[in-house]
């Protein structure tokens, strides 16, 4: 849930992100190349992509999302900040096959707490885009609640997926092992993935410069 910080500001907020925008930073810190280019997927309010683009200033980032609303909040956050090195936010649906042909290479890409809420094509659409658009070398973040053998592994996320499911049969957590496979199908090699606080995931992935992906046990 998002919600605006005053009345005619653009600028929306969502709690999640504060809460957990700290700790995925460190482990970009950690994973994601010193320079180049950074493109996140879903941006949403624009809270992520200020702290990630402050603590790796060394890249370039290109924050995208298909709502006008959240791209409005997005620039209005880089304003506010004075964000030096985050370009303007552009619209992106990386739910629809063939989303990357128009699309720069990228050495990092970072999609947070999308997965849950797109659909099984749709995720097989935004991966195999992502593993196109990396350059070679490049690195993939994907961080949010996932299923654990096809499992809700926590008190909370078991009625969030089932809520989300309620809604829509199509959405809902996706169960790591299925996320990993996809992506290594498409040429990604799974690197690492990361406990992460309230229960979350980071699985990170790079694309190798034979473009032939590898598996870890996640």
């Amino acid at each position: 849930m998002t919600s605006s910080p005053s009345e005619g500001d653009p600028r929306r907020s969502a709690p999640a992100a504060l809460r957990n925008r700290d700790a995925i930073a460190q482990e970009l810190a950690r994973l994601a190349p010193a320079s180049g280019r950074a493109l996140e997927i879903a941006s949403g309010s624009g809270e992520h992509v200020i702290r990630f683009a402050s603590a790796l200033p060394g890249l370039r980032w290109q924050p995208t999302d298909p709502d006008p609303a959240q791209r409005a909040s997005v620039a209005a956050w880089i304003a506010a900040e004075g964000s030096a090195n985050i370009d303007a936010p552009r619209a992106l649906d990386v739910s629809q096959p063939g989303w990357a042909r128009d699309e720069a290479p990228a050495d990092l890409v970072v999609v947070v707490n999308l997965l849950h809420l797109i659909t099984a094509p749709a995720m097989q659409a935004a991966l195999e885009g992502i593993a196109e658009v990396l350059a070679p070398g490049g690195v993939a973040v994907l961080y949010g609640p996932f299923l654990r053998d096809g499992e809700a592994t926590s008190v909370g996320d078991a009625p969030f997926h089932a809520e989300l499911t309620r809604r829509d049969t199509g959405i809902g957590y996706k169960d790591v092992v299925d996320v990993v496979a996809t992506a290594v199908r498409h040429g990604l090699s799974h690197v690492e993935t990361v406990r992460m606080p309230a229960n979350n995931l980071l699985l990170a992935f790079e694309k190798r410069p034979d473009g032939v992906g590898s598996p870890e046990t996640p």
